[in-house]
């Protein structure tokens, strides 16, 4: 028995998976990785960053979103809810971000090696984040507006201007980390898309409880420490008030609402800011009148 056990613990520790060593990626090699997703706000990042530690998931959920992407508010979460969705809580959390998932989806390479580096090198991945903060700040690039709260200091952090509405912003790495060219104004180099409005309801997710802890290299989803990490990754219990249900295709319930992939057009509409907004205007609700287009 004992020669048999020997035997199987040389197998387990010898097995591709036992034997595989935690990645390790330089500063310039971070920079890159974080470059198109370190202006979003704050607690977007965070959940991009838990997100993309379970690549497998962000395909089919990206599916679903494109799918769903006309529901809002309190349909769309029921409807996140209902469907009894496999994912992980992270990725399902970016479902009312469509173009979010689709970025992610459509760079899976970048997307694993994004989550690879914040599993293995959680400290590392933030400290490039500020690093490209500062870099856009110092061009002139970042700042406050009506859609974000740009907060400097020994770090910098970004807040929506209203804590329940979010704006992604779409930016070209080439240009907002690197000096303006003659003649180009600064102010149009990020724009932003439709607002997306996450109230109470989407609170079991981690929205309005996921920020960045900058100076102690902490990151907080849904209010609790973000522990996860290269050598727990397989076993890692979550601080969401929701499960994520079984895998098996047959525990999905059947669903009672209609799928309808975004066309071309909503596509752009989305990144432009442009045709019929998807959320109602909510300049009146305690933003002072502040232009947020």
């Amino acid at each position: 028995m004992g020669i048999l056990l020997t035997l199987l613990i040389a197998i387990v520790l010898a097995s591709p998976v036992s034997a595989q060593g935690p990645p390790s990626f330089s500063p310039p090699d971070l920079d890159r990785l974080v470059q198109r997703v370190a202006l979003y706000p704050d607690p977007l990042l965070a959940q991009v960053l838990a997100a993309a530690t379970y690549p497998d998931d962000i395909p089919d959920a990206d599916r679903w979103a494109n799918e769903h992407h006309y529901l809002r508010d309190q349909a769309l979460s029921d409807a996140i809810n209902n469907d009894q969705l496999p994912w992980d809580p992270s990725v399902q959390a970016l479902l009312p971000f469509p173009a979010v998932l689709d970025m992610m989806a459509s760079d899976m390479n970048w997307t694993q090696q994004l989550g690879d580096a914040f599993l293995a090198q959680e400290g590392d991945v933030m400290d490039a984040v500020q690093r490209q903060r500062q870099i856009a700040q110092r061009y002139g690039y970042l700042r406050s507006n009506g859609q974000i709260v740009v907060t400097t200091g020994p770090y910098i952090a970004i807040n929506p201007v209203s804590p329940d509405y979010y704006y992604v912003p779409y930016y070209d790495p080439l240009i907002v980390f690197g000096p303006p060219r003659r003649g180009y104004g600064v102010g149009s180099a990020i724009r932003f898309g439709f607002a997306i409005h996450l109230g109470p309801t989407y609170r079991p997710w981690g929205w309005g409880y996921s920020r960045f802890g900058w100076n102690d290299h902490t990151v907080f989803i849904n209010n609790g420490r973000w522990n996860r990490n290269w050598v727990n990754r397989r076993s890692y219990v979550h601080p969401y008030e929701i499960r994520r249900p079984e895998r098996r295709p047959e525990a999905r319930l059947p669903e009672h609402h209609e799928l309808r992939d975004r066309t071309p057009h909503e596509r752009q509409a989305e990144q432009t800011n442009r045709g019929r907004r998807p959320v109602e205007d909510h300049r009146d609700r305690g933003n002072k009148g502040r232009d947020r287009r």
